[in-house]
């Protein structure tokens, strides 16, 4: 962490020759201490704007909401010093100031020239506030350890999370490009049968291997909403998993399946095709579950089980906009196949919501961006930007309208044909809005005891909660969870976009399919009717 400015700063003139003579003074007085005031804070310009804060707080938290950039963290993960940071600080207002609303702090080489030494800004009072960063953690309320330990941990989480979405991205990408060589490769004499299956081979087991990696459970375990649920629900119906045969698809490290045992399961089968499984042998013997708890290798298709059939099926299989990576087609063979009559799934429903999404600071930061880098023209750096969905985090207030489910999910009876679609919507503006930017896609998860426990269709996990169900949402309402929400931008292209008003009812269809029959990507088609406010229509790959 970097040192207090005032200390490293040097002494004035009058600091040195006044030093002495008013030392012992000042240590003999009663009220010295109020010599300077408490309240030290100051306006503080911002990182990104020249909008002027009361405070450095104030700035950073909505420099990091805003503007996707958190100083504090980022000086964390770089390790400056106090000069460092100094250094950071004017590399990142000398590139905003020439237009580059994201500026690169990958490494520290990016700004180790002392020219970021002289202050971008004249009396730049954030220079004279970075002890504050430090006070942010230390001066936690009650000041203990355990509440330094908790923000610590939040920032992992936060950092962890972000690793899983570019990694998964980045991941999938990879698959589409071998898929895409392969097929150059293969004879045209090839049966077209033969071609398909080495395809979803090779998908698979790419897909599976990425779960290999520790990075992916720990992000996934740190989700406490995600994890939490399931545990509260386990615990909280130990009358339900009590001597039951419990079937785990994709059991990862265990965990839900060590859930169900500790609950009372007579026996629980875990599967997973991934090299986690044998991490998940040793963890479940580990913690004394080995009698209780099998564990097997492999596609839950392609497995033999020890049972013929089984009262329940736990899994974690959602992906972002729910349907990404296709595991669900797994856990319904699962279900067709194992789950006795009358038997539960956990969870029980899912439902897919789809809202307005309006914010021009996102824009201008993600899309105006390339009109004008360091002086130059890169629009052309705009090809294909519409073309793929976004996984981010946005502020509620970016929503711009109430959301609609257009697609609800009884796991219990819903069939793999039912997962490629195209379903109605129907929303209204809360507020007035400049343009349409795009569309946030997410889903709720909800937890019911029995099949015969009613649920509606357009459900609200907080309203369940309160009647005594567990439920989550993935929304920008809710808490934050590792599957974000998906963001679909809209393409304008030369056309002026429609200012709309509050109050005004936008209609259209949302249609999900597979990229292709072996895929798990997700292509995302929109057509909406703004009512004298415009049309469009356009498809999203979800990848």
């Amino acid at each position: 962490m970097s040192a207090s400015i005032t200390s490293e700063r040097p002494p004035k003139e009058d600091d040195i020759h006044s030093t002495t003579s008013e030392d012992s003074d000042l240590s003999n007085e009663e009220g010295w201490e109020d010599v300077e005031p408490d309240d030290e804070t100051q306006p503080v310009v911002g990182l990104f704007s020249e909008k002027v804060y009361p405070d450095v707080h104030s700035m950073l938290q909505e420099t990091k909401d805003k503007y996707n950039f958190d100083l504090k963290r980022t000086q964390k993960e770089l390790d400056l010093d106090f000069l460092g940071t100094i250094k950071l600080v004017n590399y990142v207002r000398s590139q905003v100031k020439v237009g580059n609303m994201s500026p690169d702090v990958s490494s520290a080489a990016k700004f180790e020239d002392e020219v970021y030494l002289k202050p971008v800004l004249e009396d730049d009072a954030l220079l004279y506030s970075l002890d504050d960063l430090e006070d942010q953690v230390s001066e936690v309320p009650g000041g203990t350890e355990a509440e330094r330990r908790v923000i610590e941990l939040q920032e992992d989480l936060e950092r962890l999370q972000s690793q899983f979405s570019e990694y998964r991205i980045a991941v999938q990408k990879s698959l589409e490009e071998q898929l895409s060589k392969e097929d150059e490769k293969l004879a045209s004499s090839d049966p077209a049968a033969q071609r398909l299956a080495n395809k979803a081979e090779e998908i698979d087991s790419d897909y599976f291997s990425s779960y290999s990696y520790n990075g992916i459970h720990e992000s996934m375990l740190k989700d406490a909403i995600r994890t939490d649920a399931y545990r509260d629900f386990v615990y909280q119906n130990k009358h339900v998993f009590k001597d039951k045969v419990v079937l785990d698809v994709g059991c990862g490290t265990g965990i839900l399946s060590m859930f169900c045992a500790k609950a009372g399961a007579r026996k629980v089968i875990s599967v997973d095709n991934s090299n986690i499984i044998d991490r998940a042998k040793e963890i479940i013997h580990e913690n004394g579950f080995g009698d209780v708890i099998t564990c097997i290798r492999g596609k839950i298709e392609e497995v033999t089980l020890p049972v013929p059939q089984v009262d329940i099926i736990i899994s974690e299989w959602m992906g972002y906009g729910l349907l990404f990576e296709a595991m669900f087609d797994s856990v319904i063979y699962a279900r067709d196949r194992y789950l006795a009559p009358g038997g539960l799934m956990v969870p029980s429903h899912a439902t897919l919501r789809i809202a307005p999404f309006a914010d021009p600071d996102f824009i201008a930061s993600h899309i105006s961006f390339w009109n004008d880098v360091y002086g130059f023209n890169m629009r052309s750096m705009l090809t294909g930007i519409y073309d793929e969905a976004l996984v981010r985090i946005v502020d509620p207030s970016t929503i711009a309208g109430d959301s609609s489910v257009f697609l609800p999910l009884p796991l219990h009876t819903i069939t793999v044909d039912e997962l490629s679609f195209l379903k109605e919507f129907q929303v209204t503006l809360k507020e007035d809005i400049d343009a349409l930017d795009g569309w946030a896609i997410w889903f709720d998860i909800f937890f019911m005891p029995s099949r015969e426990t009613p649920i509606s269709d357009d459900a609200i996990p907080s309203e369940m909660q309160k009647k005594g169900f567990v439920a989550f949402t993935t929304g920008p309402d809710g808490p934050e969870t590792h599957w974000q929400q998906s963001i679909l931008l809209i393409d304008h292209g030369n056309k002026k976009a429609v200012s709309l008003k509050k109050g005004q009812t936008i209609t259209g269809k949302v249609g999900y399919q597979k990229k292709s029959e072996v895929s798990r990507s997700l292509d995302i088609t929109i057509d909406w009717d703004a009512q004298n406010g415009g049309k469009g229509a356009q498809k999203w790959g979800l990848q």
